[in-house]
C-alpha cells in the first residue's frame, strides 16, 4: 500500500488492509488523453463510505492515498488535484504536501478548499470531520482482488469526469495482465515463494491483494501455512523460511530496510537456499509492491520474468 517505514506502520497497514477486505469495494502512471465526451454531472455513486453525489466536476481534489493519487493522474484528472498526502510521490508532478494519510489534519485539508477528498484509511473521525465541513469524500479501501483495482479506476473516472479515459486504462491494464500471465504459462506451477515486507520477516499470504495477484502466475506462497496466516500478514521466522527453501524470495523492503540479494545471501543459513543459489532473489520497488494502482503490472512482469528464469535454470 503506502510507503510504511517502521514496524508500527507495517502493523497499521496490515490492520487497514484486513479491515478493507471486509468493506465493500467499489472499486495510475501516465496521464490519459483528454476525453471527447462531456462529463455528466451531477453524478451519484455508491462508495465504501456511503452514497456520494457531486453536483459539478471537482477541480480541487485532495488525495490522502498514494494509490488514489496514481489513479487520479492515470485517468487524466491530474490538473484537478490540488494536494496529495506525504507518501504520494508518484507521478513526479503530484502536489505532495506534509499531510499524513494515517493521521490526517482536517484543518490542513480544509485549507485547500477541496470539492472532493479521496482516502483509503479513516483513523476514526476523518469522515465525520469532513461531513461537518460539508466536504465531499470518497473512500477507496485497499483492493483485495484485481477486479477491485478495475472498479476503483472506473469509479475514479466517474467522479472526476474522465469515464472514457478510465475505461481505456482498465482495458489496457486487463490486456497487459493477461499478456504477462499468458507469457509465464505453466512455468510457475509448483514453484514456491517468500514475500518479504520488512527485515523482521513479516510476510503476506495468498489471501491478500499481492498474494492474489501473484497467484495468477501459479505460485505457491510459503506463508499460507505459517502461524498467524489468518491475519494475512504473518511474521515468519528465519528457521521457517530456511526450512521451506522457497524457489523465489521477493524483497519488498529494498527501500525501507536496505535489503538486496547480497544481504539475503549473507544471512546465517540462507546461503544454501535455492533462491539464493539460482538467482531467485528479486529486488522489488517497495512503492510499486505496496500499491494497487495501474503499476501493478510492473510488479507482475518483474516476478513473471523471475519465474521464467527459475523454470529455465
Amino acid at each position: 500500500m503506502h510507503r510504511i517505514r517502521s514496524l508500527g506502520g507495517l502493523l497499521l497497514l496490515a490492520l487497514a488492509l484486513a479491515a478493507s477486505a471486509c468493506a465493500s469495494s467499489t472499486s495510475s502512471s501516465s496521464a490519459a488523453a483528454p476525453s471527447s465526451v462531456a462529463p455528466a454531472f451531477p453524478t451519484t455513486i455508491e462508495a465504501a463510505n456511503g452514497p456520494l453525489t457531486l453536483e459539478t466536476m471537482p477541480t480541487k481534489i485532495v488525495s490522502l492515498s498514494p494509490t488514489a493519487t496514481e489513479m487520479l493522474f492515470a485517468v487524466g484528472a491530474g490538473d484537478q488535484v490540488a494536494a496529495v498526502d506525504s507518501y504520494s510521490d508518484y507521478p513526479a508532478e503530484a502536489p505532495t504536501t506534509d499531510i499524513a494519510a494515517y493521521e490526517p489534519n482536517v484543518e490542513a485539508i480544509a485549507a485547500y478548499q477541496p470539492d472532493l477528498v479521496v482516502y483509503t484509511y479513516d483513523p476514526g473521525d476523518l469522515q465525520k470531520s469532513l461531513d461537518k465541513l460539508h466536504i465531499p469524500a470518497l473512500m477507496q479501501p485497499a483492493a483485495v482482488t484485481i477486479d477491485d483495482v478495475y472498479a476503483q479506476l472506473l469509479q475514479t473516472g466517474q467522479v472526476t469526469g474522465h469515464e472514457t479515459e478510465a475505461q481505456a486504462q482498465v482495458d489496457d491494464l486487463q490486456a497487459q495482465v493477461a499478456a504477462v500471465v499468458a507469457d509465464v504459462g505453466d512455468a510457475g506451477a509448483g514453484m514456491t515463494y517468500y514475500y518479504e515486507l520488512d527485515d523482521t520477516y513479516y510476510s503476506l499470504t495468498s489471501e491478500t491483494f499481492v498474494g492474489n495477484l501473484l497467484g495468477q502466475l501459479g505460485l505457491t506462497n510459503i506463508a499460507d501455512e505459517a502461524k498467524g496466516a489468518s491475519s494475512g500478514y504473518p511474521q515468519l521466522s528465519a528457521e521457517y523460511i530456511v526450512a521451506a527453501d522457497p524457489d523465489l524470495i521477493l524483497l519488498a523492503d529494498t527501500k525501507c530496510c536496505g535489503q538486496d540479494a547480497a544481504s539475503v545471501a549473507n544471512r546465517p543459513g540462507w546461503g544454501g537456499l535455492k533462491a539464493v543459489m539460482h538467482d531467485g532473489v528479486v529486488e522489488l520497488d517497495d512503492d510499486i509492491a505496496s500499491r494497487w494502482g495501474p503499476r501493478i503490472v510492473q510488479l507482475l512482469e518483474q516476478v513473471g520474468q523471475a519465474v521464467k528464469a527459475q523454470a529455465a535454470a
